[in-house]
């Protein structure tokens, strides 16, 4: 039996078209204020450039450090999001305990290199304090159809970190932008069963990165995921995602599909640089350029 039939879901191209153009038909419901403050402390805040340093990465921990005393009334991002080779840099800056220290592991962006060395580097983030790690899928195995070596992938990181740091979440990256809408649901139930605590639509580094269409399709597999096991999964779109609109968009795709209990940082993350200073901008009615 397929994944798609064993969890019950064949995504339909015209109704998940219908159901993105409907909430953008409906957009004002979600675009409010309360949203974008909510939105604002599900931030995954990111840097993963060519040029991060150790002082670029203490600068952007020292924003998020003081940030409350600038603006008290609004949330803190939910993570500091960089390269593994930075998370004891945040570890040794960060005084806010609520901000989790995320990176991307695992060969990031392409994923293309021997398990043992994807393992090693998830590994030696978790053990400089990353509480969160992020992956991307096994594309090429993908493609092929070797549903087993993409589940091996996963299941072997998410076991090893899970020995060295049993609270760790993992978010495993299925990278959209290059699979169709029966490749993103069956990439979805795959990563889900190998042990994902979130499915996070792309990495940004791949043209287009997050897409609504996307974003629905893999709402559906975590909500049939859910109903046939009772484990929660979160949901994290990522890449092109900038504008407070934008994160609107995407809360109304959580809310009407896994609802709100989904809406929290727990179960819910934007993996976004760009949109956290728009989000205040429009919290705040005038530029903001703090971050």
């Amino acid at each position: 039996m397929g994944l798609l039939q064993k969890y019950d879901y064949v995504p339909v191209a015209a109704e998940v078209d219908a159901f993105v153009a409907q909430t953008k038909e409906n957009i004002d419901k979600w675009n409010t204020k309360e949203v974008y403050q909510s939105a604002l402390g599900m931030i995954d805040l990111t840097s993963l450039t060519v040029t991060d340093s150790p002082s670029s990465i203490k600068q952007m921990v020292k924003r998020v450090n003081a940030f409350h005393d600038k603006y008290p009334q609004y949330p803190l991002p939910a993570s500091i999001c960089v390269y593994p080779n930075f998370a004891n840099v945040i570890k040794k800056n960060k005084t806010e305990d609520s901000v989790h220290i995320t990176v991307v592991g695992g060969c990031f962006p392409a994923s293309q290199s021997m398990l043992i060395v994807k393992v090693l580097e998830c590994m030696e983030a978790v053990k400089d304090g990353a509480d969160e790690v992020d992956i991307v899928i096994s594309v090429g195995s993908l493609l092929d159809m070797d549903y087993e070596e993409v589940s091996k992938e996963i299941s072997t990181i998410s076991q090893t970190i899970k020995q060295l740091k049993p609270s760790v979440h993992l978010k495993v990256i299925l990278e959209t932008g290059v699979l169709d809408l029966h490749q993103i649901a069956t990439a979805s139930f795959l990563a889900m069963e190998a042990g994902a605590d979130f499915i996070k639509t792309s990495t940004g580094k791949v043209s287009p990165a997050a897409t609504p269409e996307a974003a629905v399709v893999m709402c559906n597999c975590i909500k049939q995921y859910y109903a046939e096991t009772g484990r929660k999964v979160g949901f994290k779109p990522a890449g092109g995602i900038v504008t407070a609109e934008d994160a609107a968009l995407y809360y109304g795709i959580v809310d009407q599909i896994l609802g709100s209990e989904w809406l929290t940082p727990e179960w819910f993350r934007f993996g976004a640089s760009r949109m956290a200073n728009n989000l205040l901008t429009a919290l705040e009615g005038s530029e903001v350029k703090y971050y």
